[in-house]
């Protein structure tokens, strides 16, 4: 007697994928809930139609490494003499190297910065 023998499918099963999406999907929904919530009192300040620019009184440190202050340029000694007391601000170039930065910033301190502030751009979207 011969026996027929009924070829099988060879499916691939999507359970698997529907269960690491659900898993997924879980873990965005909980860890999004862990963040604290702000006062529903609180409104916002709006800065999107405010125009950008660096502050007058800052010092720009382009990605060659050297500094200017209001367009001309100048060394970090030059401007604590001439700076009163308080907060310096700084603001570095996209691509100005981090350790130049860092020097900068020692440097200010160093010369009786109390605080130094680097002053950045964030991108509304």
């Amino acid at each position: 007697m011969i026996r027929y023998i009924r070829p099988g499918r060879n499916r691939d099963s999507t359970i698997p994928l529907i269960n690491v999406v659900f898993l997924i999907l879980i873990f965005f929904l909980i860890a999004g809930t862990i963040a604290p919530r702000l006062d529903p009192d609180l409104d916002l300040v709006n800065t999107a139609d405010l125009e950008g620019r660096e502050p007058p009184d800052a010092l720009v440190l382009h990605r060659d490494g050297t500094l200017s202050f209001r367009g001309n340029p100048i060394e970090a000694e030059a401007f604590m003499a001439a700076h009163e007391s308080g907060p310096v601000r700084i603001v570095p170039d996209r691509d100005a190297s981090a350790s130049r930065l860092m020097e900068v910033t020692s440097s200010l301190r160093r010369l009786g910065a109390p605080t130094v502030f680097l002053v950045t751009e964030q991108a509304l979207e």
